[in-house]
């Protein structure tokens, strides 16, 4: 297999390579009911996004402790090429991508197209529990790479978007005018106050893929869209949404499909910005 697996691979190499015994597939989903009814890539190993790939007691992504725990149980080795996939054209997945990267397994890639793609074509689905036995001695991730940016960057170096930054608000354009605080079949998940980041720039993450395929567009329309509204490589960018996991799609699309050197998710997201207590706030369309 190769050392440097691409950031996103077709559903055919997965098809071809997911009983290699260096390949794991890990379906990311917000519950696994899929994975149980309606079948999963062979051999594939779920994974939740808010019972496994979240903090136990606060908003944040998996502790690193945890996460090797968590390796461990789903037998998935230092060395191992994860490819993960998922629903919602990939939006869980992208965010158990960028938790893997943070956790710095060396090797993830994101199938493209997600659960979408592979049923559409009618590849084969296995039901059942994945196949994988538990392993033992992931090692504890000791640092983190700089992947994601905390409340207190955001206040200091991000409001208004000073020059040579960048913020990308990947929420619905409701959300960003302030008319919603949350998804509307999310009523009880909202912040305390609605609106935007002074200076973000609204492109909601689902502009990244083709609806009918779930596949991202080419790199050449994506890079076009995000230059049009000032996200262009030469800048610090940061993506959030809500509570971090529309933002690692985009995330996920900046840094490892287009190649921007510079680009962090804020995890906490309007959940928690719009809950901090006296902050600038904008609302309308930006």
């Amino acid at each position: 297999m190769a050392e440097d697996p691409p950031p996103l691979v077709s559903t055919d190499w997965v098809e071809r390579h997911h009983r290699h015994p260096e390949v794991v597939v890990a379906e990311v989903d917000e519950d696994t009911w899929a994975y149980r009814e309606r079948g999963h890539v062979p051999g594939a190993v779920p994974l939740h996004w808010r019972d496994e790939l979240r903090h136990r007691e606060r908003l944040a992504p998996v502790a690193a402790a945890d996460f090797a725990a968590l390796m461990d149980r789903k037998g998935i080795r230092r060395d191992d090429h994860v490819v993960v996939y998922g629903g919602s054209n990939n939006w869980f997945a992208a965010y158990g991508y960028w938790v893997l990267r943070l956790h710095r397994h060396p090797r993830v890639s994101l199938m493209d197209g997600g659960r979408l793609a592979w049923e559409q074509e009618q590849r084969p689905l296995e039901r059942g529990p994945g196949a994988r036995e538990p392993t033992h001695g992931y090692p504890v991730p000791t640092s983190r790479p700089a992947l994601h940016v905390d409340r207190d960057e955001v206040l200091a170096r991000f409001v208004a978007a000073p020059e040579g930054t960048a913020l990308v608000d990947v929420r619905t354009p409701a959300e960003f005018r302030g008319e919603l605080t949350a998804p509307p079949h999310l009523p009880e998940e909202s912040a305390q106050v609605a609106g935007h980041i002074p200076g973000a720039v609204n492109i909601p993450w689902e502009e990244a893929i083709d609806p009918d395929t779930g596949r991202f567009h080419d790199r050449e329309h994506l890079a076009r869209r995000y230059a049009e509204a000032g996200a262009t490589p030469d800048r610090e960018i940061v993506t959030y949404c809500r509570i971090g996991e529309r933002s690692a799609h985009t995330w996920f699309v900046l840094h490892e499909l287009l190649g921007y050197p510079t680009v962090r998710n804020y995890d906490g997201s309007w959940a928690e910005y719009g809950s901090l207590v006296d902050v600038p706030i904008a609302r309308g369309p930006g």
